[in-house]
């Protein structure tokens, strides 16, 4: 059964399928005043209704939220993306590898070493600044940060595939 709460938006050929707060609105009138952080999550729950990680009644205990009422249920939160900084992302990409690589040594198929959701690994904290004032200061830094970090890029560059 789909759930009530998808809305189909169509582009040309394309079908897409969207959570709706105004469907969810409909049954309860509540969701209007909810703070904006939570109607996110209630968005998400909207979204990943499926009976099993979701159910109703996770959307009906959100939904109903009171402002001074009694918090007692958990609400289950899907995470459709990670987003990590080059700080701590380049850690768990070493330890994901080396967890793959022990599966393998114990002869399973390191596949089953796999993030659930995407990641996206964003590596802004890296570039040292030794040109300024000339215009091509970005390609000359860019040039010696590769350089310097050689070894962390080509790594990085295989796992992306791995």
């Amino acid at each position: 059964m789909p759930s009530p709460y998808l809305k189909e938006l169509r582009a040309g050929s394309t079908i897409a399928r969207l959570a709706s707060l105004p469907a969810a609105r409909e049954k309860f009138p509540g969701v209007a005043r909810m703070p904006v952080s939570l109607r996110i999550v209630l968005e998400s729950l909207l979204r990943n209704l499926d009976g099993k990680r979701v159910r109703e009644e996770d959307v009906k205990n959100l939904a109903s939220w009171q402002p001074r009422g009694e918090r007692v249920e958990e609400i289950p939160f899907v995470v459709s993306r990670v987003l990590l900084q080059d700080f701590t992302g380049v850690p768990l990409v070493v330890d994901l590898a080396a967890m793959r690589s022990a599966v393998k040594r114990a002869g399973q198929d390191p596949k089953l070493v796999e993030p659930e959701v995407p990641v996206d690994l964003v590596v802004d904290h890296s570039v040292q600044v030794d040109f300024t004032r000339v215009a091509n200061a970005l390609q000359l830094n860019m040039a010696i940060e590769f350089k310097r970090n050689r070894p962390r890029y080509e790594f990085l560059k295989w796992s992306m595939q791995a």
